[in-house]
C-alpha cells in the first residue's frame, strides 16, 4: 500500500472516530496528528471526555458502531471497558482515547505528545 494511500484511510478513520465521538455527545475532542513524529506508534491519536463512566463506556460503542458501518472497520484491540475511566480502541494506524473527565486530566496524554499537531474539535451543543 502507498504512504498516500495509507495517510488518506487514516484520516478517513479519524474523521468517522471523530463523529462517532459527536454522536455521543463527548467532550474537549483532540485529534493529535503524529505522522512527523519518528517515535510515534500509530499516525493519530484522537481523545475526548465523557461526563460519566455510562457515557465514556457510550461514547466507545458510538465510536466501534459507527467506524464499523460506515468503513467496515472494527477495533484491533479495546482495553478499559470494565471500568470505563480510560477506553482505549486500537485501530493500528489510529487510536481513539476515551476518558472520564478527572482521569484525562490526571494523564495528559495531550502534554506527553505535545510535539503532535494538534487539532481542537468543537463541542457539538
Amino acid at each position: 500500500m502507498s504512504k498516500t494511500k495509507k495517510q488518506s484511510e487514516s484520516s478517513k478513520l479519524c474523521d468517522a472516530i471523530v463523529e462517532g465521538m459527536q454522536d455521543n455527545k463527548a467532550k474537549d475532542i483532540v485529534v493529535l496528528d503524529l505522522r512527523e513524529i519518528e517515535s510515534a506508534v500509530c499516525d493519530f491519536f484522537v481523545i475526548c471526555s465523557g461526563e460519566s463512566s455510562t457515557q465514556v463506556d457510550g461514547i466507545a460503542e458510538s465510536i466501534s458502531r459507527h467506524t464499523r458501518k460506515n468503513l467496515k472497520q472494527r477495533p484491533w484491540h479495546v482495553e478499559g471497558k470494565s471500568k470505563s475511566e480510560w477506553v482505549l480502541l486500537d485501530y493500528f494506524d489510529v487510536v481513539a482515547h476515551v476518558f472520564y473527565k478527572d482521569t484525562r486530566s490526571f494523564f495528559d496524554i495531550e502534554d506527553l505528545w505535545s510535539d503532535a499537531i494538534r487539532t481542537e474539535i468543537p463541542n457539538l451543543n
